[in-house]
């Protein structure tokens, strides 16, 4: 019994990691496309 709880904590626990990678690797792309779009804006007032 004692197994199958370690084993379902365990499962668990990588998917929730699994969840948080897609999670920041998507704010990372949001603010980069916010980065850009700050510096195109900046170039259009140079």
């Amino acid at each position: 019994m004692f197994k199958l709880i370690l084993r379902s904590l365990v499962l668990a626990s990588f998917a929730f990691g699994l969840m948080a990678c897609n999670t920041v690797k998507g704010v990372g792309k949001d603010i980069k496309k916010a980065g850009e779009k700050i510096e195109e804006t900046a170039e259009k007032h140079d």
